[in-house]
């Protein structure tokens, strides 16, 4: 069974940073396509990043591009995005998602991220 478990989220004020983690078990993790996803008060889910198991390349929304980094450490089954230069307009629940393109088949529990002075 595919467990995702988000950790780090919380207040921050605007220009700080985050560090968001996600522990992977139950998954050959060093294959799996990984994301994170969003979503906002009164919104929907909006993808935010991915990286494939070989982490040559990442993909951003563009709202955060140059801002967020994602990273993996597959000796550790561990998924992050570091936030840097927060905005209010990042507060969200972030959920660490397994997947590729539209197939995200495993979600976690999801971490909040809230922004404000």
């Amino acid at each position: 069974q595919v467990k995702l478990a988000e950790s780090g989220g919380g207040l921050v004020q605007p220009g700080g940073s985050l560090r968001l983690s996600c522990a992977a078990s139950g998954l050959t993790f060093s294959s799996a396509w990984m994301n994170w996803v969003r979503q906002a008060p009164g919104k929907g889910l909006e993808w935010v990043s991915a990286i494939p198991s070989n982490d040559d390349t990442t993909y951003y929304v563009d709202s955060v591009k140059g801002r967020f980094t994602v990273s993996r450490d597959n000796t550790k089954n561990t998924l992050y995005l570091q936030m840097n230069s927060l905005k209010p307009d990042v507060t969200a629940v972030y959920y660490c998602v397994k997947g590729g393109g539209s197939d995200f088949d495993s979600w976690g529990q999801g971490t909040q991220v809230s922004v404000s002075s």
